[in-house]
């Protein structure tokens, strides 16, 4: 089997931070407690999904604000923060902020596009503008250009006591940098890098091309990533992870196997062809040992093509279920693809 041409330089790992809404600090300070694991265990970023009007994290930045103070070396991030839920400005002071409270670890993962289900939502989040709101690449380059430090208004100086900047507060002059797009087509690759962010893609794709085509959904990923490098001011030294779900068993019960086994195997029929108009495409899960695992991923096209990863933890499982994986990943199966770590 080839061995991947990029040995594995970044390894990471992302969560939904699931709740039970009678309980919600349960799951938050579960959340919080793996960012410390990952920290012990040699990680270098834990990302956080982006959940609103659901029973998962929906302030990401307040929940990394919270772990700045717990953490002292693994890098944080947001993966990712849909940006037609907010406003760039007050997004951009946020950012800003836990990048200050971090020391220089925050890396914010954003995407575009309309709120999920947004008529139902619209009335509540803008109920004035619904029908002017931009929810295109635009909004992005707002946020860019604030991040850079750009001038938000057309003055600062001071009024009467107070002092004014003209641009966003705090500045964080190294955040521009660590700003991430996540991109599921072609066009988002293609304009991440013609933007210079960094991109994070994931275990959805949109098969792009004839419909009648077979589509492979490694083969799409890779296309991703080298339009990506193609159109990015740095070429191939540009800064892609990806986020597969993997589900490492070398430690696990066989309860715990079972489980796992079970999952997957419920979310396989979705893998086989495009689902919907959008014809989005979903990488198998991937449960086994690591040494199962490692064979899997390098035999993977886009894995080939990458040196960072953000594993994807699975939706519905404990919090002890979360520890053996995690602790799977740093000891047996990155180690397997050529990381090592840092601390």
């Amino acid at each position: 089997m080839p061995h991947t041409s990029r040995p594995l330089r970044k390894l990471g790992f992302l969560t939904i931070g699931l709740y039970d809404e009678d309980d919600p600090g349960r799951g938050h300070e579960s959340t919080l407690r793996l960012i410390e694991l990952g920290e012990r265990l040699g990680f270098d970023s834990a990302w956080v999904r982006h959940r609103h009007l659901q029973y998962g994290i929906s302030s990401p930045v307040a929940v990394l604000a919270a772990a700045t103070q717990r953490t002292r070396r693994i890098e944080l991030g947001t993966a990712v923060t849909p940006l037609g839920w907010e406003n760039p400005l007050r997004l951009a002071e946020d950012f800003a902020t836990v990048d200050v409270l971090s020391g220089g670890r925050l890396n914010p993962g954003i995407s575009v596009g309309p709120p999920m289900f947004y008529d139902r939502v619209k009335g509540a989040l803008y109920p004035q503008t619904a029908e002017a709101e931009d929810f295109g690449y635009g909004r992005v380059e707002r946020l860019l250009d604030l991040v850079r430090g750009e001038p938000a208004t057309a003055s600062g100086g001071t009024e009467g006591f107070e002092v004014f900047s003209d641009r966003v507060q705090p500045h964080s002059p190294g955040l521009h940098r660590r700003m991430w797009y996540g991109g599921a087509s072609l066009r988002s690759a293609r304009w991440a890098g013609e933007h210079g962010m960094n991109l994070l893609t994931s275990s959805v794709v949109k098969a792009e091309g004839p419909g009648d085509e077979p589509a492979d959904f490694a083969a799409v990923q890779l296309a991703h990533i080298r339009a990506f490098r193609a159109a990015h001011p740095d070429g191939e030294a540009a800064r892609v992870s990806q986020g597969l779900v993997v589900i490492p068993t070398d430690s696990a019960s066989p309860e715990q196997r079972a489980r796992y086994e079970r999952y997957a195997e419920e979310r396989l029929p979705r893998t086989a062809v495009p689902q919907g108009p959008g014809r989005m495409m979903f990488a198998p899960d991937l449960v086994g040992s690591s040494e199962v695992i490692a064979e899997r991923l390098r035999a993977h096209a886009a894995f080939r093509e990458v040196d960072e990863v953000a594993f994807a933890l699975p939706f519905t499982f404990e919090h002890r279920d979360y520890e053996q994986i995690l602790t799977d990943i740093a000891t047996k199966l990155a180690p397997a693809l050529g990381w090592r770590s840092g601390t």
